[in-house]
């Protein structure tokens, strides 16, 4: 049988959810602004709007609001990419 290579593939302890631990709802209500500095920080717990595990730790800057997500905007390497994201994936940079 082939290989399953999905989105979260070898995620198994990069993504793994703390026992018993559920975020706050806070967390999935939370709101940022245009051109405001933003941590991708993955919540396992949540599958919907999740950028690639790639991105995991990286900081980039909010463009705009798209639904209940927001597009985010990386430098990667010398090319600026473009990550849909939910809020509850995302926390401020102090």
């Amino acid at each position: 049988m082939r290989r399953s290579r999905g989105f979260r593939s070898r995620t198994r302890k990069a993504l793994r959810q703390r026992p018993a631990f559920r975020p706050a709802i806070t967390r999935f209500l939370q709101e940022f602004r245009t051109g405001q500095k933003v941590v991708i920080v993955i919540e396992p717990s949540s599958s919907s709007g999740m950028p690639h595990s790639r991105y995991n730790g990286r900081v980039g800057r909010v463009k705009e609001r798209k639904g209940k997500s927001y597009i985010i905007e990386i430098i990667d390497g010398n090319k600026v990419k473009k990550l849909i994201s939910r809020p509850e994936h995302l926390r401020l940079v102090e």
